[in-house]
């Protein structure tokens, strides 16, 4: 199931980059001969619509779309012949197509997840036997106040409580619409794992519509755009290990799949295993968030300005567009295919790479 689910993931992550580049050359009067299902060779034709025919194909692996014309110049109402702002348009769409997908995938589950209210914090977990559960604290109350100090955020509390280790702490705390106030002693001799009082600290989640979900989901695609692309410097800098940043193939993205898939799914069986009413820790959604970072990832790689990648292509764009005098298509041509043997080259390494150093991989 979960190998099924991957490659539908991976096809549907794919088709939706080739559906950007697909209805952007419909916008541009470009003539699209082919929308293919899967990778050649050729299956079968589905059906044609319009001058487009499309086809299923042998391999179950993403997904193409065949302009008429894509490297000729001299066709008639093909992708090379149109304007310069055309093609441009049809190469940004198929990354941003992506781009827009992680957004709606992010926003979809803060509608599911709720939205952090940073503001407020809550106990997510009492440990047995530590001080907390002595001063009579439960999993889900909310802290309001601690020696007289308003606490609107966790490092408020850890402040409070760190500046009082082995002495009394006032806390005023809610539970379910009541207010309570109890001491608890914060202890030096519990190591840090074990937290001075044991509890895990946490904020409240608030119920989120599609409006209010929206911009939270821009803000996180907009902030997984600023980690790929300054990843270079970071590596540079030496901030991050180079092991964090290497690229993965599809026996990598798999077992992210897998582990995602098996997460869920235990949480759901434990949520489903629980009484009504009981504190239990909430959904996960590791499987969707997966599918936005792929969709994100496949967006701003397509970006990278290497040869046959939309990125590339934009590259060559820019005399055009800027001095009105076009590279020869020849030459253009030429660097993509060389482009296009090396890439495959690399993505080979990759996934061979997948299976002699497989990459560590450990979910929260």
């Amino acid at each position: 199931m979960t190998l099924l689910i991957f490659f539908v993931v991976f096809l549907a992550v794919v088709l939706i980059h080739e559906l950007g580049h697909f209805f952007a050359s419909k916008a541009g009067k470009v003539e699209v001969e082919e929308f293919g299902f899967g990778l050649p060779p050729r299956v079968l034709t589905m059906f044609k619509w319009r001058e487009t025919e499309f086809t299923l194909n042998a391999l179950p692996i993403g997904g193409f779309v065949r302009p008429k014309g894509e490297n000729d110049p001299t066709v008639p109402g093909g992708l090379a012949a149109a304007s310069p702002w055309t093609r441009l348009g049809v190469m940004l769409a198929g990354p941003a197509m992506n781009l827009i997908a992680g957004v709606l995938i992010y926003t979809l589950i803060f509608t599911q997840s709720g939205i952090p209210d940073i503001s407020r914090v809550i106990l997510v977990e009492v440990s047995p036997n530590s001080p907390a559960e002595q001063a009579g604290f439960l999993a889900g109350d909310l802290i309001l106040s601690a020696n007289g100090q308003p606490i609107e955020s966790t490092e408020a509390i850890r402040s409070v409580i760190y500046a009082n280790m082995d002495q009394p702490v006032v806390v005023v705390y809610e539970r379910n619409g009541e207010q309570y106030t109890t001491t608890v002693i914060p202890s030096s001799e519990r190591t840090v794992e074990e937290g001075a009082t044991g509890v895990l600290l946490g904020n409240p989640v608030q119920k989120a519509s599609l409006i209010t979900a929206l911009p939270l989901g821009i803000r996180v695609t907009g902030m997984y755009i600023y980690e790929i692309v300054t990843l270079p410097a970071r590596l540079i800098q030496g901030t991050i290990p180079a092991e964090q940043a290497r690229f993965i193939g599809l026996k990598g993205m798999y077992d992210f799949m897998s582990q995602a898939v098996t997460r869920d799914q235990e949480t759901r069986q434990t949520l489903a295993a629980q009484p009504a009413g009981a504190a239990t820790e909430t959904p996960t959604y590791y499987t969707l968030a997966l599918i936005a970072t792929l969709n994100i990832s496949l967006g701003i790689f397509n970006l990278l300005p290497l040869p046959a990648l939309d990125g590339g292509r934009i590259i060559f764009l820019l005399p055009e567009l800027i001095f009105r005098k076009r590279v020869p298509h020849k030459f253009e041509n030429t660097v993509h295919a060389v482009g296009i043997m090396l890439l495959l080259a690399l993505m080979l390494y990759i996934n061979v790479m997948d299976f002699i150093n497989p990459v560590a991989i450990t979910l929260p």
